[in-house]
């Protein structure tokens, strides 16, 4: 069991799968308590596109993320100290995880400058100057009250062709945890995560996991990927760092939410994982599935006569509602149909880390991964990488 005294999260192993690394947890955060693994959807400025929070609840989600550099441009801290934070400003009664502005390093990197001081970024909105330390990261997800907070990183895109780079920023990283370490003085009350980094380099990963776990942290998130490395180095980057990471505290993936990804990624041990993919392919007339290729595209020709719902076997509201037929004459077109695909998307994804759980407890993983992968490649044109993966924790596809 991890956290307990003097911490904001307890996490309780309730099962382990006897061949793989995955594990299933409770966590127990101050406005919830969380089934691992878990999919957190992203709602950035404290708002899934086209989702309110009640429908949210209504799915039983109970955590969502937000970004802490968007939130704290706008609203601004003083608007949600006001408020007396997200979760009252936004209307949520549930955990919330924050992103410390970091991974803005990358995205915004043409208007960001990275010194040791903290990252000087030129607003998006308006184009004046914003000073980001580990500090301010703090101080603006202190004022937004999430259950669990992420230090600020020095955050390097994976594909970066500078090795002295990586190492500067593992380094770093882990200099900022302290600062913000310093800058947090309610352990009790709201989680900190350190992130670690580390480029592809396996051993730096080890060496930054090492530095993170002398500090006396709840969790740890493993950042830095999915930003287009080989598929191949991804899941071994993984690997490695969830295994130099405690047995007995939450590991969080950050950027990883297709399909084949969780659930290889929660056999490599991984228990918490955030990705905007399945709210904005909805946006754009996509919904997910089970089946082969684990997605439909609903602008398709195809199903403008098709009078089923997206999943005869989801009980979302949208599917026990609404034909394809339907979806396909709005999508891309009428709001509510971002709205509708949203709803479907998000309740996939649960129900998804749903099965996962409970092939987990029943200690059933194995067999349902080798289901779950010739439901999604009958042809067993499996992808090399998730082979790769799986079979490193004794897993071998039928």
């Amino acid at each position: 069991m991890g956290g307990g005294a003097g911490s904001a999260l307890v996490f309780n192993l309730v099962g382990k799968c006897s061949t793989t690394r995955a594990r299933v947890a409770e966590m127990t955060l101050p406005h919830s308590v969380v089934l691992t693994p878990v999919f957190m959807p992203v709602g950035t400025q404290g708002t899934l596109k086209g989702l309110l929070p009640s429908q949210l609840e209504a799915l039983d989600c109970r955590i969502m993320l937000s970004n802490t550099y968007h939130l704290g441009n706008r609203p601004g801290v003083e608007v949600l100290e006001q408020a007396g934070g997200l979760h009252t400003f936004m209307g949520w009664s549930r955990s919330l995880l924050t992103d410390s502005g970091g991974f803005q390093m990358v995205s915004l990197l043409k208007l960001a400058e990275i010194t040791e001081e903290g990252v000087n970024f030129e607003s998006p909105y308006d184009g004046s100057k914003c000073m980001l330390t580990p500090e301010r990261s703090i101080e603006i997800q202190r004022t937004i009250g999430a259950d669990i907070m992420m230090q600020l990183d020095d955050v390097v895109d994976a594909t970066h062709s500078d090795p002295d780079r990586f190492e500067e920023a593992r380094h770093r990283t882990v200099r900022w945890l302290d600062r913000c370490l310093t800058a947090h003085p309610r352990p009790d009350k709201q989680n900190l995560f350190p992130i670690v980094q580390g480029g592809l380099d396996e051993e730096k990963r080890k060496d930054c996991a090492a530095q993170l776990t002398k500090r006396e942290v709840p969790g740890f998130a493993i950042g830095g990927l999915s930003g287009g490395e080989e598929k191949d180095i991804f899941w071994r980057i993984v690997g490695v760092s969830a295994a130099s990471l405690p047995d007995s505290q939450p590991r969080y993936l950050m950027g990883v939410g297709h399909q084949v990804d969780l659930v290889v990624c929660s056999a490599l041990g991984v228990d918490m994982f955030d990705c905007v993919f399945p709210t904005r392919t909805a946006r754009f007339g996509t919904a997910l599935v089970f089946e082969a290729p684990g997605e439909i595209n609903l602008k398709k020709a195809a199903y403008s006569t098709d009078f089923s719902p997206i999943d005869p076997s989801c009980t979302c509201s949208t599917c026990k509602t609404y034909t394809r037929a339907f979806l396909h004459t709005i999508v891309t077109k009428e709001p509510s149909a971002c709205h509708l695909v949203t709803v479907h998307n998000v309740a996939h994804q649960l129900r998804l880390m749903e099965r996962v759980r409970e092939a987990i407890k029943a200690d059933t993983f194995p067999a349902f991964l080798q289901q779950f992968f010739l439901e999604m490649f009958p042809g067993k044109n499996y992808p090399e990488w998730a082979t790769n993966a799986l079979e490193s924790v004794g897993v071998h596809l039928l």
